[in-house]
């Protein structure tokens, strides 16, 4: 089994975020991430979250999990995050994303076959939430929003990730303040071998008009 791309619920989950985040920063990001979560069908979807951040990603994440018929958990340092993210959250109308309070370590441990991960680099710990996520043996989508927060020389994605995770693809996309993508592979043997042909995903943003377009 691996990841496969449904792009039905891409465009569904695509158009739904549109609606939701019209007013919030950072819309672009948050579409973007949201069609992609949907595509790939994603019934894990973890971010993490600290006080003051935007919530516009959050709330296309819960879109997506909501076309998947999926979990979406976020994560969050501490009580006061998690006293904020939940307010912002249900004044969006969004009450079923779970959250999640405590050391990374911790848990982390708990979230078991996560398909969809998205770490805020303003984080200094997302370095530490990539390399301990429990992927999903089929594949899983790893997604680094604020990227322009680190410089080249101080992260790579083989360098981030637990031993052993084999990293198909990545893609920088010059979307809100940089999103650095990786395509994880199955454990199930080559994925060159058995991937099918590749998609190319199209992406407009809302606020600028510019349109970029990548791999999927």
């Amino acid at each position: 089994m691996k990841l496969v791309w449904t792009p039905d619920t891409a465009l569904k989950a695509y158009v739904c975020t549109v609606k939701t985040c019209e007013n919030f920063m950072e819309s672009s990001v948050a579409e973007l991430l949201s069609a992609m979560a949907a595509g790939w069908n994603a019934k894990l979807i973890v971010e993490s979250w600290s006080k003051g951040g935007p919530i516009a990603t959050s709330i296309g994440l819960a879109v997506a999990a909501h076309h998947t018929c999926g979990r979406h958990v976020c994560v969050v340092p501490d009580e006061g995050s998690r006293s904020e993210y939940m307010k912002t959250m249900h004044v969006a109308g969004m009450l079923e994303t779970e959250v999640l309070v405590g050391e990374v370590e911790e848990v982390m441990a708990g979230l078991v076959g996560v398909d969809f991960l998205v770490v805020d680099c303003k984080r200094r710990d997302f370095v530490r939430v990539l390399r301990l996520a429990k992927l999903s043996p089929k594949g899983a989508v790893l997604a680094c929003k604020n990227a322009f927060q680190k410089s080249a020389s101080e992260f790579r994605w083989h360098g981030a990730l637990a031993r052993g995770t084999r990293v198909v693809k990545t893609v920088f996309l010059p979307v809100g303040q940089g999103l650095d993508m990786a395509h994880i592979g199955s454990h199930s043997g080559s994925e060159s071998s058995k991937r099918g042909p590749s998609r190319w995903i199209r992406h407009i943003d809302q606020k600028s008009g510019e349109e970029h377009v990548f791999r999927g």
